[in-house]
């Protein structure tokens, strides 16, 4: 049998949108329910797949950017004061 890497270089753009209606919707496109089983796997073929053919920005989970705002501005410091006390 094949390994999951050849399985994923074998799935094409169509089997992609496929797999990815059907764990959207949980139903093949004959109208059978995925079992748990399938929806993990399908998922996993979705995610294998686009790190492969698509730009991080367009993969299943992506985020954007995740600094904080506040990191772009210093924030004072009002515990511990630089002036020392004698």
């Amino acid at each position: 049998m094949s390994s999951f890497a050849q399985l994923i270089s074998n799935i094409t753009q169509d089997v992609y949108e496929s797999l990815k209606l059907a764990v959207e919707i949980g139903k093949w496109p004959d109208g059978r329910v995925l079992t748990q089983e399938q929806k993990e796997l399908s998922l996993q073929a979705m995610i294998a797949w686009e790190a492969k053919n698509l730009p991080e920005e367009e993969r299943t989970g992506y985020m954007g950017p995740q600094e904080c705002s506040s990191k772009s501005e210093p924030i004072p410091n009002i515990l511990f004061k630089s002036n020392s006390v004698h």
